[in-house]
């Protein structure tokens, strides 16, 4: 868990000075990177958007595909949401100072907002998209993605639910592999 959240902020081999365990997470991160910017249905996705997103139409997406993903947690999980973000949360806040600094960083604006409880509110992604949108100075105008998340709602979600299940499948291929 702590490798594949680390993992955007760790460039290049310096995850080198990390644990196996972290390393095999940012392996993993980078694995899925790769698998979900190349699958034809998060492509399908991506093309729906309103053009003027331009290359940020992978990054609404993949903001899209985590409330999809909280929104209909009880279908993934047995572990409540609210439990499983106050661990994670726990987690984190223990061992943040091991961590990279935009980690570090990421993990106090995450808890303060309750960032991953709240993906599962159109609301809670509104403020994502808005904070991307101010971190670009405008150019993304992901503040206007709320727009096409209700309008292609229906769409999206099934896309989403597609390829969450070829994900996971993808996932635990990875980690046999990554555990060999």
């Amino acid at each position: 868990m702590i490798g594949n959240f680390i993992a955007d902020h760790i460039r290049g081999n310096n995850y080198q000075k990390f644990s196996k365990e972290i390393q095999q997470g940012i392996f993993l991160h980078r694995e899925i990177d790769t698998f979900t910017d190349t699958h034809p249905i998060v492509r399908q996705s991506k093309r729906r958007l309103h053009p003027r997103y331009r290359h940020y139409d992978g990054v609404i997406i993949d903001i899209f595909y985590d409330y999809f993903l909280a929104k209909n947690w009880v279908n993934y999980s047995e572990i409540p949401l609210d439990i499983y973000t106050r661990s994670v949360y726990n987690l984190f806040n223990k061992i943040k100072l091991e961590l990279p600094l935009k980690s570090q960083n990421f993990i106090k604006y995450m808890i303060e907002y309750d960032i991953l409880y709240n993906y599962q509110f159109k609301n809670g992604i509104e403020r994502v998209l808005n904070g991307m949108n101010t971190r670009t100075k405008g150019k993304s105008q992901m503040n206007l993605a709320i727009e096409d998340l209700n309008i292609l709602h229906k769409e999206l979600e099934e896309d989403f639910t597609l390829f969450f299940k070829d994900l996971k499948e993808y996932s635990h291929q990875k980690i046999k592999e990554i555990d060999e």
